[in-house]
């Protein structure tokens, strides 16, 4: 099971399922160009990553199929729950990425939504997706190093 890291930052969401699926090579750290209610949603920690990615499209970062529950108190002016956002990163950054996904043939995953300076950010992943036989090594390798902290636990006793 992924640890998230201790920070300052709240963390708002998690993909846990990301690492178990994907092997994560590179992390980024991005902007969310998002309306009004759903700001208010996120705060409130209603937003699921499960099913996201993100592509580059014409020079510009996109996440998809992230799903961020309508706000209650907002009425008429309330946002499609799955819907298309772009995200903020340099050029370089996105130049970069987009050299990777298409040469390499690797995916973006989002990882994490945080606040960060009272602005929502999203931690996305440069990933390879595992073959069965991966999945099951780190299954195999996690056990054992459970077994061998509660040895040298009870050894410690």
């Amino acid at each position: 099971m992924p640890s998230i890291e201790k920070s300052n930052d709240p963390v708002v969401a998690f993909n846990r399922q990301a690492r178990h699926e994907y092997k994560i090579l590179e992390t980024f750290e991005a902007g969310m160009e998002l309306k009004g209610s759903e700001i208010k949603s996120i705060r409130e920690g209603a937003i699921n990553l499960k099913e996201g990615y993100a592509h580059v499209v014409n020079g510009e970062l996109f996440l998809e199929g992230v799903h961020i529950s309508p706000y209650l108190q907002a009425n008429l002016m309330n946002h499609e729950p799955v819907r298309t956002r772009r995200l903020l990163m340099h050029r370089r950054e996105i130049d970069h990425l987009q050299a990777e996904t298409q040469l390499k043939r690797l995916t973006l995953i989002p990882l994490k939504v945080f606040f960060k300076n009272g602005r929502a950010k999203i931690e996305i992943g440069l990933a390879q997706g595992k073959k069965f036989q991966d999945k099951r090594e780190d299954i195999k390798k996690r056990e054992t190093k459970r077994l061998l902290d509660r040895a040298q636990k009870a050894k410690q006793r």
